[in-house]
């Protein structure tokens, strides 16, 4: 479906659902407000360059739809597209919005055939029959293309790929930080405390997820956010994203974070629950919040031969889900590090 692109910029959700695309190439580029320039790349890919850019100037990529019902980010960052376009929101950094399983959007599901952010370098395989195999390979190369030219001062690239939870949480709000060589990053501790977000998990191997693809091919400092529960598109209580979005916003428009802003807890990745056949039991009650404790002796989980068993005083277990298809990961499990962690930043 073509469009004019007079509603691209304004109504970016809108535009997207309805799989409007650009009339014409004149069409599909424009300027904003205050001297910034905007192209639409794809369905659901939209970039912007700042009036002024030289070799300081941020990089951003700013994702949310990955799983296609987790709504409330999707309508934050379509509503800064709008008041980026009307001059509303400052720019002051290059910027790629990516609303990514459109499909799934559209349908009001997680996702049609596999997990989108299960799919990102090598885990792709030949899954060539999935729907969203050839999203992920797309989004991959939008990234890779607007980093390639990025600034390689350091953190001068970031990426916030914004998600809500399907469970509650001990933590409404928390970040995955995907594993690097490098120590975690001081300045993106800064940015997570300034939007408020009061728990991080630390991965330690190498993951899937768009993030972890961003972070690990494209030089970025990049993060996963949990900002709430699952909703509907409409029925979202923005007022419970302000702090992320007022961080965001402030990121975009290259204003410091809140140096006063109390750094979050921290917990790092040491054991996962693996599903490896339709035999897999779960242990846990199907409500069972995030970030839930259990004292070591503790049986998880069990498949087979299989079984997890908490082999720490305490444990704590993240996205925990028994449904997942087999040869995936049925669980997180973490312990609290804050200490060690923030003594490490770098």
């Amino acid at each position: 479906m073509t469009s004019s692109a007079e509603s691209l910029p304004l109504d970016f959700l809108g535009y997207t659902l309805a799989l409007s695309r650009p009339a014409s190439a004149e069409d599909a580029h424009g300027r904003c407000g205050m001297g910034a320039t905007w192209q639409w790349l794809d369905d659901g890919v939209l970039q912007f360059e700042p009036e002024r850019v030289d070799a300081q100037t941020p990089s951003v990529l700013l994702s949310a739809g990955i799983h296609g019902d987790e709504t409330a980010p999707i309508e934050l960052l379509s509503q800064l597209v709008a008041d980026i376009a009307v001059g509303r929101a400052m720019l002051a950094c290059r910027l790629l919005v990516v609303l990514g399983n459109i499909g799934a959007m559209r349908a009001g599901r997680r996702y049609l055939d596999d997990d989108l952010n299960r799919l990102f370098g090598a885990a792709r395989g030949s899954m060539t029959g999935s729907a969203e195999a050839p999203r992920a390979a797309a989004l991959e190369v939008y990234a890779e293309r607007f980093f390639s030219i990025a600034s390689s001062e350091p953190h001068a690239r970031w990426h916030f790929d914004m998600h809500t939870a399907i469970r509650a949480s001990a933590f409404e709000q928390f970040a995955l930080v995907p594993y690097t060589v490098a120590p975690p990053s001081r300045a993106l501790f800064a940015w997570l405390a300034d939007a408020r977000i009061p728990c991080v998990l630390l991965h330690t191997e190498r993951g899937v997820t768009y993030s972890s693809f961003t972070a690990g091919h494209c030089g970025a400092t990049a993060c996963t956010l949990e900002l709430g529960k699952v909703e509907p598109f409409g029925h979202n209580d923005l007022a419970r994203f302000a702090n992320a979005d007022a961080a965001v916003r402030r990121l975009v428009a290259g204003t410091a974070p809140d140096a006063q802003a109390p750094m979050p807890r921290v917990f790092t990745v040491i054991g996962q629950i693996t599903k490896h056949s339709a035999a897999f039991e779960m242990h846990v009650a199907a409500d069972v919040p995030n970030f839930t404790p259990f004292a070591r002796g503790t049986l998880l989980a069990n498949d087979g031969d299989y079984r997890y068993v908490v082999g720490h005083a305490e444990e704590r277990i993240v996205f925990p889900n028994p449904d997942v298809k087999p040869g995936l990961r049925a669980g997180l499990l973490v312990v609290e590090t804050s200490g060690a962690t923030l003594a490490s930043l770098a």
